[in-house]
């Protein structure tokens, strides 16, 4: 019948598994952060252009809101050197302001004026008009005069402003303020290319206006308006790409304007410019290569992050293969701590009862059998005291439940009391120890004692039986106390050294296949640990291990 041995069981099937998933699931992961990323670049591609709109239509805007309505300023009273001086600082900041031309206009109630635009007893005419350019100094010029016919490029803007205005005039309510909807609608008018403004009059103004439109003044009267129409070019807009990283060219062009270039790997969109400029849009292209470089630069990273998470989870993975790792080992450990606790129990225990049968069945005992069994008794028992012992201090040290005993410790008497009862222990071990102290050792003897009873049978079950020798040096220096064990037993590999004194741990080799529970140098290291001490150990296979034990000198 075969013999079957339960062992720690590791499913590498599962280990394998989530490998494969997880290694799956990282090139998904990859695959998935990376078309994320392209979408990212393409919708951003589609929706910044109003963040560059905003940015390169901000200094019309501020023509628009800030700098027209100055006009109002001058309550009607401009004339063409005022306006001359205002245009050359226009065309200076806004260089989209191509011409400028101004209305130098009256209201009056006298019929006898036949040109310009009257609503019942109303007159709105144009006393001049003047045109600045940003040709120089001699770009203005009267170009229509009184009793004058205005041309139709320029009557057009005129006839609009002043039907609004006497519309207005009509049904204004001189006892509230102007509303903000009333002032754009009537005093602005806005058209792709241009923009006409008449300067906003006071509440006041705006009574007797009203009051020279229904014939209540008996006398003639006139008031000053101004009007002024700019005429706006989009193409001299100031461009700046404020995202290089998505646009590669923007450029303005006409509203109908379409491209011609059917290249495939030219991405394109664009947006309408407001108010004046409406007959242009902004037009944004880039190729996909120029955007593949933004796109991988999004997603290094995104797959910095990835790889993070996935090095973390490799981590955690690895965490617990070392757990199962660890956990098998100790399994094995303790597995064979108790095969060989109980053959280290048993041999002993069948000895005493073998000795014991013999004497039970012996009908008369001689005084050397008699003193040969109770040795066997005897040695027996010692062995399961000294194992039992061993276990019950290991469990006292790593608990904390034992104290040490501290006394002064002659080192030299000490050592001759461990020689003399290791050469009657064992009379086949050259044992020799030579003491360099001067002064006594303030210790627990008792817990010395273990520590060399331990490595001197660890010297003495390791050896070849033609190599039994083991040399003790202790060393006094100012402020330690050096116990170094010499011998030439069998050795200790390399790989081992890291492990020996760990607790249940056995170096695999002849000497140990008869048993040992694991528990020797543990002890020791425990011991000297506990005592304040340090323990080293450095070994070569086949040539002896070299245990050293250092003290601090009180």
């Amino acid at each position: 019948m075969t013999h079957q041995r339960h062992t720690y069981r590791v499913n590498y099937v599962l280990i394998c598994a989530f490998i494969v998933v997880a290694g799956a699931s990282f090139v998904l992961a990859m695959v998935l952060a990376r078309n994320m990323t392209v979408k990212y670049v393409e919708n951003e591609f589609a929706s910044r252009k109003v963040e560059v709109l905003e940015h390169n239509i901000g200094p019309f805007n501020d023509f628009f809101h800030n700098r027209i309505p100055e006009v109002s300023f001058y309550q009607g009273y401009l004339d063409s050197a005022g306006v001359a001086v205002y245009a050359d600082s226009v065309f200076q900041y806004y260089p989209f302001v191509e011409r400028i031309v101004f209305y130098d206009v009256a209201l009056s109630n006298d019929n006898t004026i036949d040109y310009g635009f009257s609503a019942n007893n109303l007159m709105v005419y144009p006393k001049g008009v003047y045109q600045f350019s940003v040709q120089g100094s001699d770009s203005v010029a009267q170009i229509g005069a009184p009793n004058g016919q205005l041309p139709l490029s320029l009557s057009d803007d005129f006839n609009n402003m002043a039907v609004k205005f006497a519309a207005f005039i009509e049904r204004v309510d001189t006892t509230k303020a102007l509303r903000d909807d009333d002032i754009f609608k009537v005093f602005y008018s806005v058209t792709p290319g241009k923009i006409s403004y008449m300067n906003i009059p006071r509440r006041d103004d705006l009574k007797i206006y009203k009051e020279l439109m229904y014939g209540q003044h008996i006398h003639r009267a006139g008031y000053e308006q101004d009007i002024i129409t700019y005429f706006i070019n989009p193409n001299k807009l100031p461009l700046e790409n404020t995202v290089p990283e998505l646009y590669q060219h923007i450029q303005i062009q006409p509203l109908v304007y379409e491209s011609i270039d059917t290249d495939p790997d030219l991405l394109t969109t664009e947006t309408p410019l407001p108010g004046a400029l409406s007959d242009y849009k902004i037009y944004f292209s880039s190729s996909r290569t120029f955007l593949q470089s933004e796109i991988n630069r999004r997603f290094l990273p995104v797959m910095a992050g990835v790889i993070a998470i996935y090095l973390l989870l490799a981590v955690i993975a690895y965490l617990i293969y070392r757990n199962l790792y660890i956990n098998k080992r100790m399994f094995k450990l303790q597995y064979d701590f108790i095969n060989n606790l109980t053959h280290e129990f048993k041999t002993p225990v069948s000895v005493i009862k073998i000795a014991g049968n013999n004497i039970y069945n012996a009908k008369q005992l001689s005084d050397r059998e008699r003193m040969h069994y109770g040795k066997i008794l005897d040695e027996e028992a010692d062995k399961l005291n000294n194992l039992m012992n061993t276990l019950l201090s290991f469990t006292q040290i790593e608990n904390k439940s034992i104290k040490i005993k501290r006394e002064e410790v002659d080192l030299h008497e000490f050592c001759d009391k461990i020689m003399a009862a290791s050469r009657i222990k064992y009379s086949d071990l050259d044992i020799r120890c030579m003491v360099d102290a001067d002064r006594t050792l303030y210790t627990d003897p008792v817990l010395l004692g273990s520590i060399f009873q331990n490595l001197i049978d660890n010297a003495y079950k390791y050896s070849k039986p033609d190599r039994k020798v083991l040399d003790i040096r202790v060393a006094q220096g100012k402020k330690q106390v050096a116990i170094s064990f010499m011998d030439k037993g069998i050795g200790i590999a390399k790989k081992e050294l890291p492990h020996i004194f760990k607790k249940f741990y056995r170096v695999q080799n002849q000497y140990n296949q008869q048993g040992s529970v694991g528990l020797g140098l543990a002890f020791c290291k425990e011991l000297v640990n506990f005592m304040g001490g340090n323990i080293t150990v450095d070994s070569e296979l086949g040539q002896g291990t070299t245990i050293s034990i250092v003290f601090p000198q009180d």
